[in-house]
C-alpha cells in the first residue's frame, strides 16, 4: 500500500510578511487562488492512494488548522511533532503510526509546498519510485533535471543507470552535494550528471526503519521508546520527552549521504519549491515591464518587481528587480536579488520583542 507522508511543520519563514506564525507558507494560495499549498500536494498524490492512508506531520499548533483545510484525512493521520526538530526525526515518528497501520507500507515523503505542473508525469515517477523501493531495501528519490546553475538547491550526483520502470530511467546515487557557489553549479550543469535534490523519498517504512537503527542508533532507540507508548495513556508525556533527544539533523545527512542501495529518477514536470519570493515570477503571469502584481498597483518606470497588496494602491516609481509585499501590520521592502534573507528580518524583529510581526 503507497502511504505518502506531507512534512508540513514549517513557518515558511522567507515569505514572511504573507507567512505567519499562525499562518504559514503551506496554508497559504500563493500558486492556486483557491486551494493552498497543503491542500493541492493532497490533491495530487490522492489520485494514487486514498485519503485514509495519506498522513501529514506537523506540529501542535497547526493541528486544528490542519483538519480545516483537510477534512478529508482522519484525525488519527496527522502526526504531531511535539517541538520543531528536523526531517530524520519527522520521518521517524511519522514511520511508527505508519507501520502500525501497514508496516510493509511504502512511505512516499512528500514536502506540503512544492508546484508541480506536469500532475501526471509526476505521478508516473512516484510510482516507479515505489517499484524500485519495493524490490529490497532500496531509498529512491526524485531528482529534478537542472534548467540553469541554482545555488539554492542541493544537488544529487548520479552514475550508472540500474534499471528502466514506466518509462523512467532509475539511476544509481553516486552522492548528495551541498548548495553550491555559482561556478560549481555551472561545473554541475555542464557535467549533466547531477540532478537537483527535491527532498522527495520512497522508501519501505520497513527499510527506513533498519536505516535509523543502522546509521542513526541513538535517534532509533527513541524511537522505540515512542513506539511502546503509542496508544497509551502516557502517549503524549513520553512523546514529548523522548522526542525533544532526537537529534536536530536532516534525513538527507543522517541516512541519505551514509546508506548504500540509493537510487534516483529524474523528473522533468515543472517543478519548483517556491522558495522565496522571486520563485513567483517563474510561476505568475508578468506583464509588459516584467512585473509581477497582485492588488493595485500603479507605476512609472518600474520593472522586474513583485509586488504583493493588500488593498491598498501600491504606486512605485523607478524601482528595478524589487519584492514589495503589503499585509495588515507590516510591509516588506527588499531587493530581489537578496530575498533568502527575509528569514533574517524575522530573526531581527524577533530580539526587538516584536513578536505579533511574527
Amino acid at each position: 500500500m503507497i502511504t505518502p507522508l506531507i512534512m508540513a511543520g514549517g513557518v515558511g519563514s522567507r515569505f514572511w510578511p504573507l507567512s505567519r506564525k499562525d499562518r504559514p507558507k503551506q496554508f497559504l494560495n500563493l500558486v492556486d487562488k483557491d486551494r493552498s499549498m497543503i491542500q493541492a500536494t493532497v490533491d495530487r498524490i490522492s489520485k494514487l492512494t486514498a485519503h485514509e492512508n495519506i498522513f501529514i506531520a506537523t506540529s501542535q499548533e497547526y493541528v486544528e488548522k490542519m483538519q480545516k483545510h483537510l477534512p478529508e484525512i482522519p484525525a488519527e493521520n496527522l502526526t504531531v511533532e511535539p517541538m520543531r526538530r528536523n526531517t530524520a526525526a519527522c520521518i521517524g515518528l511519522a514511520a511508527l503510526y505508519i507501520e502500525r497501520k501497514d508496516p510493509e507500507g511504502v512511505m512516499v515523503v512528500l514536502p506540503s509546498d512544492h508546484l508541480i505542473i506536469d500532475e501526471e508525469r509526476f505521478l508516473d515517477a512516484v510510482q516507479a519510485a515505489v517499484k524500485v523501493a519495493e524490490q529490497g531495501d532500496n531509498l529512491v528519490t526524485i531528482g529534478i533535471e537542472p534548467s540553469h546553475p541554482e545555488t539554492g538547491y542541493g544537488y544529487i550526483n548520479y552514475e550508472s543507470k540500474y534499471d528502466e520502470v514506466n518509462n523512467h530511467e532509475i539511476f544509481e546515487v553516486k552522492a548528495f552535494t551541498e548548495k553550491p557557489n555559482r561556478e560549481q553549479a555551472e561545473r554541475f550543469l555542464d557535467a549533466g550528471t547531477y540532478l537537483w535534490n527535491s527532498g522527495m523519498f520512497v522508501w519501505k517504512v520497513s527499510t527506513i526503519r533498519k536505516m535509523f537503527e543502522l546509521y542513526m542508533p541513538e535517534l532509533h532507540q527513541g524511537l522505540e521508546r515512542m513506539k511502546v507508548a503509542i496508544g497509551t495513556a502516557d502517549e503524549e508525556e513520553i512523546l514529548k520527552v523522548e522526542f525533544e533527544k532526537l537529534a536536530d539533523i536532516s534525513i538527507d545527512y543522517g541516512i541519505m549521504e551514509r546508506a548504500e542501495d540509493i537510487y534516483v529518477i529524474p523528473g522533468s514536470f515543472g517543478w519548483d519549491d517556491i522558495g522565496s519570493w522571486p520563485a513567483l515570477e517563474r510561476v505568475e503571469k508578468r506583464d509588459k515591464q516584467g512585473n509581477v502584481i497582485r492588488g493595485h498597483h500603479i507605476g512609472i518606470d518600474t520593472k522586474n518587481t513583485i509586488v504583493h497588496g493588500n488593498g491598498k494602491i501600491i504606486t512605485t516609481v523607478g524601482l528595478n528587480d524589487i519584492v514589495i509585499v503589503d499585509t495588515e501590520d507590516a510591509i516588506l521592502i527588499c531587493d530581489k536579488k537578496r530575498a533568502q534573507e527575509v528569514k533574517e528580518i524575522r530573526n531581527l524583529l524577533a530580539s526587538k520583542g516584536l513578536e505579533d510581526c511574527l
